[in-house]
C-alpha cells in the first residue's frame, strides 16, 4: 500500500481515538484499492467511518447512528437523489459522479455538501450531536 495512504489511515485512527470510545478498525488492501473501516462509540451513538482509495479517487462514508436510526451520514457516492438535487435530473452524463452529500432523519432528508474529512465529521458531531 502507498505510504501516504498508510499514514492517512493511521491519522484517521489516531483522530478517532481522541474523541470516540471502543474503536475497532480493519484495513483491506489490494494492489487496486485500499479500504479503512472503523467503528466506534460516541456516548449512545455508533460511529461508522469508511475511507476507500480506488481508481485514484477518495471515496468516503461517515455515519452516526442511534440504534439503526441514521442521525447523520456524510458520503460522496453517486447517489441518484444527490445527482437529481445537484443537476435537476439524472442523465447519462451524470451517472457514477461522486456527489458529496449529507443524509439526515434516517435518510429521509438529503443535503448537498462540500467534500469533508474525518476531522470535519468529528467537528460536526461535536456541534450537532449531544453525547
Amino acid at each position: 500500500m502507498d505510504t501516504k495512504i498508510t499514514d492517512y489511515f493511521t491519522n484517521i485512527v489516531t483522530i478517532a481515538q481522541a474523541d470516540f470510545e471502543q474503536i475497532n478498525y480493519t484495513t483491506d488492501i489490494t494492489p487496486k484499492r485500499s479500504i479503512l473501516r472503523l467503528e466506534a462509540q460516541y456516548g449512545q451513538y455508533r460511529v461508522l467511518i469508511t475511507e476507500l482509495f480506488s481508481d485514484e479517487l477518495r471515496k468516503y462514508r461517515y455515519y452516526i447512528l442511534r440504534g439503526d436510526w441514521v442521525e447523520a451520514g456524510f458520503d460522496n457516492s453517486p447517489d441518484p437523489r444527490a445527482i437529481r438535487l445537484k443537476y435537476g435530473r439524472i442523465g447519462k452524463e451524470y451517472t457514477n459522479q461522486y456527489i458529496p452529500h449529507l443524509h439526515r432523519d434516517d435518510k429521509n432528508q438529503l443535503f448537498l455538501t462540500e467534500e469533508i474529512t474525518v476531522s470535519d465529521f468529528i467537528n460536526w458531531i461535536k456541534i450537532n450531536i449531544d453525547k
